[in-house]
């Protein structure tokens, strides 16, 4: 079997992976990924207890249990490239003999829920929301750098996207990629799913305009109006994709949701959406 290079995957001087400082023994198979640090520790707090705390730069990691169950909390900070090196090192933990380099014979799965917040397109969606993903759809192009992910994208929604938006020759090509069902299935009863389009920036990328002009203009509306097979995008983030894409390659279960905090349809937003994110994290710890 053919050994990692060091170059490939950095570990630091005590064998922990190097982005998130982690060890194999401080992951729990339950783990929640936020994009705000401080969030990590809003978390914690609801666990019963907390057995280990990490960080590195904006990566903090908690583990610990809740109602019997180990779970762990890590900050990814923002968009698809922070994911990118995220969903690597996770599964190099659980993967990856990290001593001697090598694949391990049996695969180890992870549970993988990000909770977030983002903006939706559609009026029907309000402030306050849970929305959870049924579909990541990337408009970053990551996924594109990984050999075989044509398997795990959704090629038909990927082609209407692109003919009925009349996606510029210049972007990167869309993907798409759908969530695990079980997952989704499991998490999100009583509460609305879309799919959620996923960038790798706040502004311009997201329509949004300060000083600097856009490029296509009409790409918003155009998003909302978008129709695939009874599906629709219903939001707008920055992770979701990655995430979806990169844990259906190394066969890891993937859910997001996020609270609706924007709603750029009606131009609507919640200024404080601390009690809704709150009431959105027991309902995860308790269902995940």
């Amino acid at each position: 079997m053919k050994k990692i290079a060091e170059s490939e995957l950095i570990l630091r001087k005590d064998g922990s992976v190097y982005h998130l400082n982690l060890k194999p023994s401080d992951l729990a198979e339950n783990v929640i990924l936020v994009g705000d640090p401080g969030r990590v520790e809003l978390i914690s707090s609801m666990f019963d207890k907390v057995t280990k705390r990490k960080q590195n730069r904006e990566i903090c990691t908690h583990t610990g249990v809740y109602k019997g169950k180990n779970i762990s909390v890590i900050s990814t900070g923002m968009g698809p490239d922070n994911i990118d090196i995220v969903l690597n090192e996770l599964d190099a933990l659980v993967n990856v003999d990290l001593e001697k380099r090598i694949p391990k014979k049996t695969h180890k799965t992870l549970n993988l829920v990000r909770i977030g917040t983002s903006g939706g397109i559609q009026k029907a969606i309000p402030v306050g929301s849970f929305l959870f993903s049924s579909h990541g759809i990337g408009t970053d192009g990551l996924l594109h750098f990984y050999g075989d992910s044509i398997k795990v994208r959704c090629p038909q929604i990927e082609t209407a996207l692109a003919n009925q938006i009349g996606w510029p020759g210049t972007w990167a090509a869309p993907y798409a990629v759908e969530a695990n069902q079980e997952l989704l299935q499991r998490l999100s009863i009583g509460h609305p799913t879309g799919m959620t389009m996923t960038f790798g920036g706040f502004y311009g990328p997201q329509g949004r305009e300060v000083r600097l002009g856009l490029h296509y203009k009409e790409f918003n509306d155009k998003v909302a109006a978008f129709e695939y097979d009874g599906l629709k995008v219903t939001n707008f983030e920055m992770e979701t994709s990655a995430l979806y894409g990169l844990a259906k390659l190394l066969g890891h279960n993937a859910c997001t949701v996020c609270v609706v905090i924007a709603n750029r349809a009606s131009k609507t937003f919640i200024k404080d959406y601390q009690p809704p994110m709150k009431k959105l994290i027991k309902l995860i710890l308790d269902r995940i």
